[in-house]
């Protein structure tokens, strides 16, 4: 499987292997910067994760609101604008996740090793460091970016963090964090209840990965939320928000994730008026998040049907040029107006722009990049994105369908997923397989729940075909 995405990789354009000697073109780099090592740093992330981007402590202050710092590692200072290692980071704009290989942004010597924020050793970092009001709203007057030193005192993990924080019986203590990650939850509580306030959409989306043992794929394995990964989720929406609107402050553009209004507004409209909730006829984020939040409650079993009926129908997002005086296009679904990618700089290009954007400011230098150099970094790094989301496709289906191949003729449980020129798709509920539907596909539509016979499949190409079995009318 590991050579099929690598072929498949290179079909969408991707640089699958690093090029030869480039972390030989590492160098160290001189920079003054706060000492902040003695603070109580830690970071939560999957028990397997190497390339560690960020890391949290926060402070309870004597008027009940919360400091946050938010480390973001310094991969500007090992990877300048021009270098061998930003032109392949720049090629393929992301680290590539397909389930059965990372293939990585950047060299390991850096995204595993000296810009990851491992426990127990001394890091750089940008600190994004915001104060967030009882109300969950953030003094942008008290933000702070700098440049420090760093030590991560604890590598928590999202499964153990999360239990503890739902309270649930296998419970693990904390290292010594427990008061630590107390703060951060109240602050990403407190956030979270805001966002929702301004109709920030909760999803449960469903994502399989491919489950590989001794090079065979054995199962589609899918990542379930937790406290744990909300606690980073709002604590990184907060600080990407508070990025953008300090380069705004300033006078900077910059490359925004934008997310907007959804065209298909009309076919959410159905599908809420399908479980007796009327919506507006023009989009509406608060609205939409009352209806979901409604059915949550309801039916919290088919809650990511309708989540990823809802995703699909609002569209992928984009990265788009932000002039400090433009006005703000918003990300519809995290009911923000201001929205840069800044906490991720191992594993996304665009928070690497960002992140030279935000030293250049803070040391009072000359911005790095222009608007129309801005425009087309945003413009590929766009382009590259959806390539991104075929390949994960790709393999998914590939390893859906070496899954499914014993089950030909056999008959399931589906949901409506894409509903186009190219053809109506749909998802099983168990498995979590995607495939095509090339036969009794007439008149279904995204979110439609209905019975599937697989009829055939090409594991070598992903192809999965379904057959939609006519429902008997009852009446």
């Amino acid at each position: 499987m590991v050579e099929v995405a690598r072929r498949v990789l290179a079909e969408n354009g991707f640089e699958p292997d690093m090029p030869t000697g480039i972390a030989n073109t590492i160098e160290d780099p001189a920079f003054d910067a706060e000492d902040l090592r003695h603070l109580p740093w830690s970071s939560i992330d999957n028990h397997d994760s190497q390339d560690l981007d960020q890391i949290e402590c926060a402070e309870r202050l004597p008027n009940g609101t919360i400091r946050l710092l938010i480390g973001i590692a310094d991969v500007d200072a090992f990877a300048p604008k021009g270098s061998p290692i930003d032109r392949h980071a720049y090629a393929n704009t992301a680290s590539l996740y397909t389930g059965v290989r990372v293939f990585p942004m950047l060299p390991l010597a850096l995204s595993e090793d000296r810009t990851s924020l491992l426990e127990g050793v001394e890091r750089l970092v940008v600190v994004t460091e915001m104060v967030v009001l009882r109300d969950g709203s953030l003094d942008d007057k008290q933000t702070r970016i700098y440049p420090a030193r760093v030590e991560n005192h604890a590598k928590l993990v999202y499964e153990d963090v999360g239990a503890w924080l739902e309270g649930t019986a296998d419970a693990r203590p904390l290292d010594g964090m427990a008061d630590q990650v107390r703060m951060q939850d109240d602050a990403a509580q407190a956030l979270r209840r805001r966002r929702y306030e301004l109709g920030a959409l909760d999803f449960e989306t469903i994502e399989a990965r491919p489950v590989t043992k001794d090079g065979k794929i054995i199962d589609l394995q899918i990542v379930h939320k937790n406290r744990a990964r909300e606690l980073i989720e709002d604590l990184m929406i907060a600080a990407n928000g508070a990025t953008a609107r300090f380069l705004e402050q300033h006078g900077a553009s910059s490359i925004r994730r934008v997310v907007r209004a959804p065209k298909r507004w009309p076919r959410i409209v159905e599908l809420a008026l399908e479980l007796g909730y009327t919506l507006p006829t023009q989009p509406d984020a608060i609205a939409l998040a009352d209806f979901l939040d409604a059915r949550h409650q309801a039916a919290p079993q088919r809650f990511g049907d309708l989540s990823l009926s809802v995703v699909k129908l609002i569209g992928p997002g984009e990265y788009a040029v932000q002039r400090a005086t433009d006005p703000d296009t918003g990300h519809f679904g995290l009911a923000v107006d201001d929205y840069a990618h800044s906490t991720a700089p191992n594993r996304r290009y665009p928070d690497l722009i960002t992140q030279r954007l935000l030293k250049a400011i803070v040391a009072k230098q000359r911005i790095p990049y222009s608007d129309d150099e801005l425009l087309a970094i945003a413009a590929h790094c766009t382009e590259r994105e959806n390539a991104i989301r075929k390949v994960e496709r790709q393999i998914r289906k590939i390893a859906a369908a070496v899954l499914l191949t014993p089950r030909i003729g056999e008959t399931f449980d589906a949901i409506v997923t894409g509903v186009a020129d190219k053809g109506t798709f749909a998802r099983l509920l168990r498995p979590p397989a995607e495939g095509r539907v090339v036969r009794g596909e007439e008149g279904l539509d995204v979110g439609d729940r209905i019975k599937v016979k697989l009829l055939d499949t090409a594991p070598l190409r992903g192809f999965i075909d379904f057959a939609a079995i006519p429902q008997l009318s009852t009446t």
